[in-house]
């Protein structure tokens, strides 16, 4: 069973969490510190500069125009140093002592429920927060040059800085509520950052189907929640994950499949990624934060967050697998018929959060390797995206690669980052991708509970989504930076003159590119990542996949290079049409993604109308015609109790005799 490190407290004040009296005394997991002094007690700063960054700039408004927008970068980085300084302090405590929570005091008390306020430390956390504030730190450092003009950027920097406070708090909460509270909180951040430019329709129509998808995805961390209560009487993490060894696998089962129906909604996993597509109407500095460090990755911590609910549960680990099979091969498809570079990325997104969800899918195996690749990706895929911006600023916003092509020549710092990420991504070595990605291939060919068929399926969807990844990714590069120009003239109809972007915006993109292509064998030397993470994954031992680990690192290289090979053949070496051509019936649907709006439309969209109308209809008929039926009845008895009033006595006596022959009759027949 998947084990959280308990931890013997060091410091003064260490008191125990008080759990419901059902439970037995061995659930508790940490033990909770009250942190008096020492390096820890500035923890709570990680939330506290960005958040209070936030609200300066919300609620002094036009007066800090002029410097808003380098408050938002120190709070982001006074948040990252803040991190650094936690790290290093977590690395000189034993390894069986890096899980710290740092206790506010009770939050919710209502009868025998209870929540206190706390955050967590560990390393899982760690690893969250260093990359939401290092990345989080360059991407607001490259806005500063981004937004310049922009009349809104001290708004622009403000909706960054609550979406990093709210990321942090969903990484660093000591419960599930508490996470659920950052979870709500990256929703409402998302939203404004999507719709920024919300006077354009279809951006503010993105943002809100953005917003909606991710409430379907909150249901099922609310009903997750609930039964938590219903079975522990508790959501803090040390309950709830020491305790899910206890529950039954029905119980088990339906936590962990709401959990990551949770999941899916927040990491744009398949059936509710339809939302990640459109997202891209916020400005491009937002797409690389939603995309690479923050949002889309908060279902891949709840997931490895609630591993040992999983391992409880093998039929919602299984599905679980199959959602990261799925969707991997559902982005590498839509990637393959994009010609929006950042639609693009954003396929690419989708598959490379698919893989993350499959290694954690894999149980305490892949946990590790799921978090792995999260890191480097965050890397590789920020610098991608904040590359896109470049080429944006270059060719004056536009996003066509079929009106790119030959931009290296121009753009060479930005050829140079970009091409980075794109060996990292694609996994050739010694790029970060190749220790990363290659380490999930490899775990899903590693059998489970002695199931071999488990191995060759999935391992071979990875294998088969490596070759797609490779030819889309390269598709795109060579599309963008190689081969003939295919610039169209500016809007104003004079003519295209690339140009690199200024210094604010290119060293950014060099420390990415930088991360991209020596991260992975960092973090992987002597396995010190995974290492790291054992305090929270647990130990695993190596096991041996189907085949030999050589053989399928030079079968990975070997589906990599044809995919590069023929993206080169048909995008760099021939001409690229400026009109898409037809295509094949699968090239049509991947560029309408897969028809996933249709469906959505004609599964859940048209019945919900259909079933609103009639709800509207029956009202109106139903209750609303009983209720005004009522009193159409009673003003028309009043009507005619009216008409009998006439004011003739002769009338009211001729009444008064029809009455009481009446009753006498009455009277007879009942007597007879």
């Amino acid at each position: 069973m998947h084990t959280l490190t308990t931890l013997a407290a060091t410091l003064p004040g260490a008191l125990p969490v008080a759990l419901p009296a059902a439970l037995p005394a061995e659930t508790v997991q940490p033990v909770v510190e009250t942190v008096r002094s020492g390096v820890l007690l500035v923890a709570p700063l990680l939330v506290g500069l960005p958040l209070l960054s936030a609200a300066v700039l919300l609620l002094l408004g036009r007066r800090t125009d002029k410097w808003g927008h380098w408050l938002g970068v120190l709070a982001s980085a006074g948040a990252f140093v803040v991190a650094a300084v936690t790290f290093v302090a977590m690395l000189g405590r034993p390894a069986d002592q890096r899980t710290v929570v740092v206790d506010f005091g009770r939050w919710i008390d209502a009868g025998a429920f209870s929540v206190d306020a706390g955050i967590r430390l560990d390393p899982l956390s760690l690893t969250f927060v260093l990359l939401v504030t290092f990345v989080g730190t360059l991407i607001h450092i490259y806005s500063v040059a981004y937004m310049e003009h922009d009349a809104d950027r001290r708004r622009f920097f403000a909706y960054l800085n609550l979406f990093v406070a709210a990321m942090l708090v969903l990484v660093l909460g000591d419960s599930y509520l508490l996470l659920f509270f950052g979870w709500e909180g990256v929703g409402l951040a998302s939203y404004l950052l999507i719709g920024f430019w919300n006077h354009r329709t279809p951006y503010a129509v993105a943002a809100k189907k953005a917003f909606v998808a991710n409430r379907v995805g909150d249901l099922g961390l609310l009903i997750a929640m609930g039964i938590m209560v219903a079975q522990f009487g508790s959501v803090d993490f040390g309950v709830v994950l020491g305790g899910a060894g206890e529950l039954s696998e029905g119980a088990a089962t339906a936590m962990g499949l709401m959990l990551l129906l949770a999941a899916c909604g927040k990491s744009a996993q398949f059936p509710l990624q339809s939302w990640l597509g459109d997202a891209m109407a916020g400005p491009t500095p937002v797409s690389a934060l939603i995309h690479a460090a923050t949002m889309v990755t908060a279902g891949v911590y709840l997931i490895v967050r609630s591993g040992a609910v999983f391992d409880a549960a093998p039929t919602a680990q299984l599905v679980v697998v199959i959602v990261g099979a799925v969707t991997l091969l559902f982005g590498a498809i839509v990637g393959c018929a994009k010609d929006d570079i950042k639609k693009a990325l954003a396929a690419s997104t989708m598959s490379q959060i698919g893989y993350m969800v499959l290694a954690a899918g894999l149980g305490p195996v892949g946990y590790a390797f799921a978090i792995f690749h999260l890191v480097t990706h965050g890397f590789f895929k920020a610098g991608m995206f904040l590359g896109a911006g470049s080429v944006m600023h270059g060719m004056d916003d536009q996003v066509d690669m079929r009106r790119f092509g030959g931009l290296a020549r121009y753009m060479t710092i930005t050829w140079l980052t970009f091409m980075a990420g794109w060996l990292a991504i694609l996994g050739i070595p010694p790029f970060s991708g190749f220790y990363s990605k290659d380490k999930i291939i490899e775990a899903a060919f590693v059998p489970v509970d002695g199931q071999e068929w488990h191995a060759w399926v999935f391992g071979t969807v990875a294998l088969v989504g490596a070759g797609i990844t490779a030819f889309y990714m390269s598709r795109l590069f060579f599309m963008t930076f190689e081969g003939e120009r295919r610039w169209a003239p500016k809007a104003d109809g004079s003519a295209q003159h690339p140009h690199e972007a200024p210094r604010l915006m290119t060293w950014p993109m060099i420390i990415l590119a930088v991360g991209s292509v020596g991260l992975g064998f960092f973090l992987n030397a002597g396995g010190r990542f995974v290492t790291w993470l054992e305090p929270v994954t647990g130990h695993v031992e190596h096991e041996e996949p189907v085949l030999p680990v050589w053989s399928l690192i030079a079968l990975t290289l070997a589906v990599v290079v044809a995919g590069v090979v023929l993206a080169w053949r048909r995008y760099a070496v021939s001409t690229v049409p400026v009109v898409p051509p037809l295509g094949t019936a699968l090239t049509r649907a991947a560029r309408v993604d897969l028809y996933q709006d249709a469906v959505n439309d004609a599964v859940l969209v048209e019945p919900g109308q259909h079933l609103t109308r009639s709800l509207v209809y029956a009202d109106r008929t139903v209750v609303d015609g009983a209720v005004t039926g009522v009193g159409r009845t009673t003003v028309g008895l009043g009507e005619l109790a009216r008409r009998i009033q006439t004011g003739y006595v002769r009338s009211y006596a001729a009444t008064t005799v029809i009455g009481l022959v009446v009753l006498v009759v009455a009277v007879l027949v009942t007597q007879s």
